[in-house]
């Protein structure tokens, strides 16, 4: 079975309080559990964290290689700037799609530039809590064509 580990940084844990009138009504909790529901529907498995902390989530990136399949991540506002995520990334042999709940490139303007699109597989950005299920049905079909 394969197993994707979902990652969410900075902020996102004020999902359903922090902007509705941009990053919607549901809380990551509620986003999770459908993702969950998806990802059964799928024949996979995930695990899912959240962290505001750079270094949690590139610690989970590195622990991830031995364990998962792929990865999808939120970055947050680590989007923009984070190397170091960037760079944990290319360091593990396991592909990751990069998730937004807004169109990043309709936004302000320094939320244009992603460091971590040229590591990623693919992004998904703009489809609301819908996206978090767009990537995994997109990874699971990248993993499926390593397979072959």
């Amino acid at each position: 079975m394969m197993r994707i580990m979902v990652l969410n940084g900075p902020n996102l844990n004020r999902l359903g309080k922090r902007e509705p009138e941009i990053y919607g009504q549901e809380t990551l909790e509620q986003i999770m559990s459908d993702l969950q529901s998806t990802a059964k529907k799928n024949g996979c498995e995930i695990d899912y964290r959240q962290s505001n902390h750079e270094g949690d989530l590139i610690d989970w990136i590195h622990e991830s290689v031995d364990e998962y399949n792929g990865l999808i991540l939120n970055p947050g506002a680590f989007t923009h700037y984070s190397y170091a995520i960037r760079d944990a990334i290319a360091s593990v042999e396991i592909p990751a799609v990069e998730v937004h709940l807004s169109n990043i490139y309709a936004r302000e303007s320094f939320r244009h530039t992603s460091v971590i699109a040229e590591v990623a597989i693919g992004q998904v950005s703009g489809f609301g809590s819908a996206g978090y299920g767009l990537a995994l049905k997109g990874l699971l079909q990248y993993l499926e064509g390593e397979e072959n």
